[in-house]
């Protein structure tokens, strides 16, 4: 149930990134002020950074379906081997985190490891591109604020 939750969001995110960039190459050819060029670039590294979530939310989700897939060799669960026999063996489940993406197996003394079911870059790169986003965003509202003539 996990695997198809992942796999509609990711869905969803690719959709919402769609969304965003037909918006923002609309803002690119309408656009001839500063703000409109600002929002542009909102909407085209919004799209971006949605689209590299959505792609971890697929990793996450593969790491999952590998993890619920019962019978022959499905002990221990499948992405917790990397860390090699000895930590796998004391592999009792595991835990999905959303923010940041991972995926986590937890041991039977209490602990846990971090999986790299979802690449580095994913965590990192999305954050960044939402900040660069919401700056841009910003700077287009207050720059479009400054620019309006003021109403009678």
């Amino acid at each position: 149930m996990l695997f198809l939750g992942l796999l509609l969001a990711a869905l969803g995110g690719g959709v919402i990134a769609t969304v965003l960039t037909v918006r923002g190459l609309r803002a690119v050819f309408r656009s001839r002020e500063r703000s409109g060029r600002l929002r542009a670039a909102a909407f085209l590294v919004g799209a971006v950074a949605v689209a590299l979530y959505a792609w971890g939310l697929l990793h996450l989700g593969y790491a999952v379906l590998r993890a619920e897939d019962g019978g022959a060799g499905s002990s221990p669960i499948e992405p917790c081997r990397r860390a090699g026999p000895q930590m796998a063996s004391l592999v009792v489940g595991y835990d999905v985190s959303f923010l940041p993406l991972r995926f986590e197996c937890r041991l039977s003394g209490g602990g846990s490891y971090v999986t790299s079911s979802v690449p580095g870059y994913v965590n990192q790169g999305a954050a960044a591109l939402g900040v660069v986003a919401a700056t841009c965003g910003a700077l287009a509202s207050t720059t479009a604020r400054r620019v309006r003539p003021p109403v009678a």
